[in-house]
């Protein structure tokens, strides 16, 4: 079983062509790279799902809410993303 966690992508930091990209995404205030590759079609704003430091699927403000609400709602996870 795998978690995919979901961001918001603030910054496209590199490409080398139009599929080979790097971001950066914001977890709820924690920024971490991530790699598009398999995603080509996100754009900055969009909220993407991500696993492993790759970015899987793109999904709409909505579900990324909910996702991310799920997580907090888990046992000890509040502490570890506030807001």
């Amino acid at each position: 079983m795998c978690l995919a966690i979901p961001g918001k992508i603030t910054e496209i930091t590199a490409a080398l062509d139009d599929v080979f990209r790097m971001a950066k995404v914001d977890f709820e205030g924690v920024t971490r790279e991530v790699n598009l590759s398999m995603v080509p079609e996100a754009k900055v704003g969009d909220y993407v799902m991500v696993h492993t430091g790759l970015a899987i699927s793109v999904v709409d403000e909505e579900e990324a809410k909910i996702t991310f609400d799920y997580l907090k709602n888990m046992s000890g996870t509040e502490d570890e993303f506030p807001g």
